[in-house]
């Protein structure tokens, strides 16, 4: 199923033209147009699904196995130092399209390309305490 308002979607039906650098019966992995470096990834359900919470059981185990696959294949063509696997679920985590997609960044160093976040702290005992009540939520 997919949604005709969603990009992602188009592209992971071919319906839009892309450099697809792989294929399956449920997912297509593209090169991103507006890549973080050159290799930059992007792996798309072809079955819409906003975010990581849409998605059934073995899409997202397919999911992960499918990008491991992809991050392999890009370090060997690449010979990068490192890759980045990402997904974002939400506005506030830095989603800005809604279809479930995970990006693999090629990463060199001192590549210039940044991830940033500000290192918090915990205070004394805290750490435990939110494990604890995140535990009680599984």
């Amino acid at each position: 199923m997919s949604d005709n308002s969603c990009i992602f979607c188009k592209l992971a039906s071919g319906e839009f033209q892309s450099a697809t650098v792989y294929e399956d019966d449920l997912f297509r992995a593209i090169l991103d147009i507006s890549p973080a470096s050159k290799g930059h990834t992007l792996l798309l359900p072809k079955k819409h699904a906003a975010n990581l919470f849409e998605l059934e059981e073995p899409e997202v185990s397919r999911a992960l196995s499918v990008a491991k696959k992809l991050a392999i294949a890009i370090q060997k063509t690449l010979n990068c130092d490192g890759i980045n696997i990402l997904q974002n679920n939400g506005t506030a985590a830095g989603q800005s399209v809604f279809h479930f997609h995970i990006h693999l960044i090629p990463r060199y160093e001192n590549d210039g390309v940044t991830i940033p976040w500000e290192a918090l702290s915990y205070s004394n005992g805290e750490a435990a305490q939110l494990a604890n009540k995140i535990h009680q939520n599984l």
